[in-house]
């Protein structure tokens, strides 16, 4: 982590009510490098406005909407306008908000998924590469030391050619019509012009693709899909079954689920080589069960000193010692050190170390909407097998 100056941030959405932009701002702060300056925090003005005096801004840099924010904050000279900003809206605007910013000169942190299409996903990694701007896409489950020692052990081959892999997300705070009770989060995570094509493929399915491709470094060439929807009314899925086939001949098993009744956020997987297995928890994601052919398994413990010894990755990510748990917001928070450590080079024009570059990126979004993509073309077919588009 290079702290240098503290960056100022931006965001969009996040206003009152809402649970995802309050998580991004605790876990952007945690570190001390970065500060929140200003935003437009809702479509209703006067909730914007609401939010800023709840975070104590400045009036003047609490705006009714995003244009607005865009232009004002062009005008202030570089070091006190906004260095990066946040999107925390609804899906349907995380292209043309994320457009605009980085038309406009700003970095931006987006929430996932990038886009509601795979058109929009495309387009956004032109303007990534015209601009020259850092993006990074919140798939915090990336975050986890866990994970990225994981990650580690499969590059090094410590289970051999990955053979199958087994990811799941289920929850079940949805398994009843809550988007008909003035709950927010479920209205627009169940509306299809806002959410997208996919409701639970969305907003989880879109994770547990993410967490098998960056462990394993394997890409997804052809699903199987059934799409469900359980709640009667609802216009999206609420359930979600793939069987997956992986570019090197693995076969995985991918599924997600909003009406799993007694499951909170159950995010886990499996991985299973020729020569062993891993396994890890999004519950208790301090702990990376490793198993080897003819071994008794081991636990890997995060915070102690031969995680870090064996994954640099693993080390840098890890706030506390052995027996502190580190969990959701710290993941969250490493992915936005990561990020920042990236805007900050980008602004000195200088080149971030290779950890420094540890997050979703854009070409991560446009995985997003392509699995998306043939998640729906899956579901819809009659044929066993929908092959992924380039």
């Amino acid at each position: 982590m290079n702290i240098g100056r503290t960056l100022k941030m931006g965001m969009i959405g996040g206003g009152p009510g809402a649970f995802i932009g309050e998580v991004h701002r605790k876990a952007a702060r945690l570190d001390g490098g970065i500060e929140i300056v200003g935003g437009a925090f809702d479509i209703n003005p006067k909730k914007s406005k609401q939010m800023g005096k709840e975070l104590n801004l400045n009036p003047a840099r609490v705006y009714s909407n995003y244009k607005e924010m865009i232009v004002a904050e062009q005008t202030l000279p570089m070091g006190e306008r906004m260095d990066f900003v946040s999107v925390c809206a609804p899906n349907n605007w995380h292209y043309p908000m994320a457009k605009d910013l980085l038309e406009a000169g700003f970095h931006v942190m987006c929430e996932k998924p990038m886009t509601i299409t795979v058109a929009e996903a495309k387009s956004l990694v032109q303007i990534v590469k015209k601009t020259k701007r850092v993006f990074g896409l919140m798939h915090n489950y990336t975050g986890y030391p866990m994970v990225k020692l994981a990650r580690d052990m499969v590059a090094r081959d410590e289970i051999g050619k990955v053979r199958k892999i087994v990811v799941q997300y289920p929850q079940g705070w949805l398994a009843t019509a809550l988007e008909k009770t003035n709950n927010q989060q479920a209205a627009w995570r169940t509306d299809p012009k806002q959410s997208g094509g996919s409701g639970c493929g969305g907003d989880i399915g879109t994770h547990a693709e993410n967490l098998a491709e960056y462990i394993t470094g394997l890409k997804m060439t052809h699903l199987c899909t059934e799409l469900t929807t359980f709640v009667k009314g609802r216009k999206l899925d609420d359930d979600v079954n793939c069987l997956v086939k992986y570019n090197n001949g693995a076969r995985g098993v991918l599924h997600a689920s909003q009406i799993s009744v007694g499951e909170e956020n159950n995010l886990a997987i499996w991985i299973y080589g020729e020569k062993g297995g891993l396994e890890w928890h999004q519950e208790n994601p301090n702990y990376l069960h490793v198993k080897k052919m003819g071994q008794p398994e081991q636990v890997w413990k995060r915070g102690n000193d031969y995680v870090g010894a064996y994954s640099a990755a693993a080390g840098c990510n890890t706030r506390l010692p052995s027996g502190h748990p580190e969990a959701f917001i710290e993941a969250m928070a490493n992915t936005y050190v990561h990020f920042a450590d990236a805007v900050r080079a980008s602004l000195t024009k200088t080149k971030p170390d290779r950890l420094a570059m540890d997050f979703p990126k854009v070409e991560d979004g446009l995985r997003g909407m392509l699995f998306l993509q043939t998640l729906l073309a899956s579901a819809k077919s009659t044929q066993k097998w929908t092959a992924f588009k380039k």
